[in-house]
């Protein structure tokens, strides 16, 4: 098992080499926010949709654009907007007069990574049609299904104070990102360097670092890294005390209406390991689960009425299951 270990931990070495590249050239662009850096880089190692969450003026879009350009691969920017229709995005049938016949027209969907801007802008009928695109990768137009190609992430912005002209998500919409990310203020240094880069100097513009060949091998790395089964039975314990806390001697069932699904364990493994891979290490530990945690759990666990009573939110009962849970 050691031999193992070690073998992966030589192909971590080697297959993360263009991290400290591509970090190195997202922060000419993106002053701090190491946290929101790190966890898109997580996304795009366990191919996971991330949802980012913040006051407007963060830099939320910035980053993720940014993101795109160091990837040689396509970038598609849709705005969501109240009138948007599913067509706008997945793309219609267009009837030729000549020959009586319909033909495709693809939507910008039809790339590789999707910044869906104010993704809870648009109604319903939009959000539906990201689904199929979402879980199966494919989008079907009328009776045809076309396959999206290699990468594809979905990375969705929302606002979290304006909630005037807005659509909440649908829970099956939601469940569907690996990520929920809530972005914060920077601090006081990191703002004086944005002020100063950005009114002396401008954005400076980044070249592609990374081909998605590389990127491929790290995912294919990524998903070898190894796990315990202690450590595996640690974010099953996670997960089950989130549906019923009670046989965790967790008195906090009251304050849950719905715990994680079935894909929480899913990308919470997934994510523990790629932040393993962003560490240098071929191994999961009991603090990768509990660093990327939070970010899995904190939009699948859905609270009652009476833990908005007394002012806690998933977050706040997300802790009380990690506080309780022993570690492995």
């Amino acid at each position: 098992m050691d031999y193992e270990v070690q073998a992966i931990n030589e192909r971590v070495e080697r297959e993360s080499q263009f991290v400290p590249e591509l970090r190195k050239a997202i922060g000419r662009v993106i002053v701090g926010q190491t946290y929101l850096v790190d966890r898109l880089l997580i996304g795009i190692l366990c191919n996971g949709h991330v949802l980012i969450e913040g006051v407007p003026g963060l830099a939320k879009t910035l980053s993720v654009k940014t993101l795109a350009d160091a990837i040689d691969t396509g970038f598609q920017r849709v705005q969501f907007t109240p009138d948007l229709l599913p067509a706008d995005l997945i793309g219609t049938e267009v009837y030729n007069p000549k020959d009586h016949t319909f033909t495709s027209k693809k939507g910008p969907i039809f790339s590789n990574l999707i910044l869906a801007d104010e993704i809870n802008r648009a109604p319903a009928k939009v959000q539906s049609a990201l689904l199929e695109c979402m879980q199966e990768r494919q989008v079907t137009i009328g009776d045809k299904t076309y396959p999206l190609d290699f990468p594809f992430l979905v990375m969705a912005t929302q606002n979290p104070i304006e909630q005037e002209g807005t659509y909440p998500l649908p829970e099956a919409q939601v469940d569907r990102f690996m990520l929920k990310l809530k972005v914060t203020y920077p601090s006081r240094e990191e703002e004086k360097a944005i002020m100063e880069a950005v009114t002396q100097t401008g954005l400076p513009s980044i070249d592609a670092v990374i081909h998605p060949d590389t990127l491929r091998k790290a995912q294919e790395t990524a998903r070898d890294i190894y796990m315990d089964e202690k450590v595996k039975n640690y974010i099953l314990d996670i997960v089950f005390a989130t549906r019923d806390p009670r046989k965790f001697n967790l008195d906090i069932g009251h304050l849950i209406a719905y715990g994680g699904s079935p894909r929480a364990t899913i990308f919470l493994a997934q994510a523990a390991r790629a932040h393993a891979f962003l560490r240098g290490r071929g191994y999961v530990t009991p603090e990768d689960v509990k660093a990327i945690g939070p970010d899995v759990l904190r939009h699948r666990v859905i609270v009652t009425y009476e833990a908005e009573a007394e002012e806690l939110d998933s977050e706040a009962v997300i802790q009380k299951v990690f506080d309780h849970i022993e570690v492995p």
